[in-house]
């Protein structure tokens, strides 16, 4: 069973794997730790089945959302994990005052985009060079 809540200190390493599994610059537990220890960040986890299956974030920024991080460790995807996340992550910024959100994605994550866009976010623009290992152009996205 899928349960969504907001990630503690004892998610960080769970969450530090998932992320070393799937991006090529993954946060470190450290670098979650930090943002939990933030007062305009709000990190959120998938448990399934007692584990940590994913994690999300979003950052506070005078009233705008900066989503940070999406990721869904492999051997759990494909299961509508990640639009669960999203939406629980999205309608707790819209309770705390967030009246818009943007994110950055890989051009080539065609998934990543599909289902942001299916959230009502649109490609607004694109960060040239904007990740390394490799080299890629982000597509700057909003849900305005």
């Amino acid at each position: 069973m899928l349960r969504i809540r907001e990630m503690t200190a004892g998610d960080v390493e769970a969450a530090s794997k998932i992320e070393s599994k799937v991006f090529s610059m993954p946060w470190t537990a450290k670098d979650f730790l930090e943002m939990l220890e933030a007062d305009y960040a709000y990190y959120y986890v998938a448990e399934m089945d007692g584990e940590i299956a994913g994690c999300c974030g979003i950052r506070n920024i005078a009233g705008e959302g900066e989503i940070t991080n999406v990721v869904v460790a492999p051997e759990y995807r494909k299961r509508g994990i990640a639009l669960k996340m999203m939406e629980y992550m999205l309608e707790n910024a819209a309770r705390i005052g967030i009246t818009v959100c943007t994110l950055e994605v890989r051009v080539s994550n065609q998934p990543a985009i599909r289902l942001y866009e299916r959230l009502g976010f649109k490609g607004e623009g694109v960060r040239p060079h904007f990740y390394d290992k490799p080299d890629e152009d982000a597509l700057i996205m909003w849900k305005r």
